[in-house]
């Protein structure tokens, strides 16, 4: 059994070691896409809510 966990251990690192990590240009830029992306989703539905609370408060009163 601990041979089948060191054998998981040494494969893991081996395999982390192919791995194409991005850029520290290539982060930033990413980062921002997914700030960008969220910050436009939250402006949507705030938007929406905003829209069917008026509708919802117009159909009410």
């Amino acid at each position: 059994m601990g041979a089948k966990i060191k054998a998981y251990f040494v494969e893991s690192y081996h395999e982390l070691k192919r791995v194409n990590w991005p850029t520290r240009q290539e982060t930033m830029q990413l980062t921002l896409v997914v700030i960008s992306f969220s910050l436009a989703v939250a402006v949507f539905l705030g938007l929406l809510d905003i829209g069917f609370s008026r509708g919802l408060g117009a159909l009410i009163f």
